[in-house]
């Protein structure tokens, strides 16, 4: 693959989507932070912004302001993540009204992880939702909402093969979903043989390949391994030595990433989603590079709108 080739072609006629991911910030540092990447990526004009909700629910209470933040001071449509765990469905169904009047129509339903983070023991709460495909059901019962799922194109760490992983990402479009937004990977071709496997399962929903930039290899390569992604080697040499090199490792990293994105528009990709980690400036480069460039010119974030989970 060439990139000075593919940097050429007309990319912003071709329909390119994006979404963003963020998370909640915890103090007001984060929540300045928060905000700038917002204000720099808003006018990019994303279908979507999730906000994410933190292991056994311990960030509810901050998802819930963010989302509402997005939905009732920008022109964002903003997706909250809702999970499962340790709840009742009265308790969940509550969270769910109270966006309802929010004004928000979107979720990302997951079964979500235990409080012990991603890799613990999952106990179901034996009165709430079991499962995500539970979930997306009693959200559909609720209102006709824009619901979107998750996907493992190397299968989630949890599931014992293939069949039974997508066997429940059947069970969660045929309840529901609008979409499935997958877990990040660094192997287009790891995703392409997942998108053939899921279309002969009959599902036929959208399947968006989500992409990390990565601020931090070792962090990125830590979490890969608790959720079942592989880091290839030769991007682990990409970042070799480059441990106390931050401006080079922005730079490598946005290579490494506009590679990704580039082959996969190559291979008919239209639709991406972002896990931003609430920093703006590498996804940013990377909608620019595919002919993304801002609907107002400026800022995005003061509009007039008063509207790596398991599965």
């Amino acid at each position: 693959m060439s990139i000075s080739n593919l940097s050429r072609r007309p990319l912003s006629e071709q329909g390119i989507k994006v979404s963003f991911e963020f998370f909640p910030p915890k103090n007001e540092k984060m929540e300045q932070n928060l905000h700038s990447a917002v204000e720099q990526l808003a006018p990019l004009g994303p279908e979507f912004v999730s906000v994410t909700y933190g292991a056994g629910g311990s960030t509810r209470e901050r998802t819930h302001q963010t989302v509402s933040h997005l939905a009732q001071n920008t022109d964002l449509t903003p997706a909250a993540h809702l999970t499962c765990v340790d709840a009742t469905k009265e308790e969940v169904n509550e969270v769910v009204r109270e966006y309802w009047k929010a004004g928000v129509r979107h979720f990302v339903a997951l079964r979500g992880d235990p409080v012990s983070g991603v890799g613990g023991n999952y106990r179901p709460n034996p009165e709430g939702y079991q499962n995500a495909a539970e979930l997306v059901a009693g959200l559909k019962a609720f209102a006709d909402f824009d619901i979107s799922v998750s996907a493992y194109p190397e299968k989630h760490p949890e599931s014992p093969d293939f069949a039974t992983d997508i066997d429940m990402l059947k069970r969660k479009v045929d309840n529901g979903a609008t979409r499935a937004i997958t877990q990040f990977f660094f192997d287009n071709d790891t995703y392409e043989r997942y998108v053939e496997r899921v279309r002969r399962a009959g599902i036929y929903v959208p399947i968006v390949p989500g992409i990390v930039p990565i601020h931090n290899f070792k962090a990125i390569a830590n979490f890969s391994k608790t959720c079942g992604t592989h880091v290839p080697a030769w991007l682990a040499e990409r970042f070799e030595g480059l441990e106390n090199d931050p401006k080079t490792t922005a730079l490598v990293a946005s290579a490494v990433a506009a590679e990704q994105v580039m082959d996969l528009v190559e291979r008919g990709v239209e639709d991406f989603h972002f896990y931003t980690m609430n920093r703006a400036d590498l996804v940013y480069a990377i909608c620019h590079m595919l002919g993304l460039r801002g609907q107002n010119g400026g800022n995005g974030s003061s509009g007039g709108n008063s509207d790596r989970s398991a599965a």
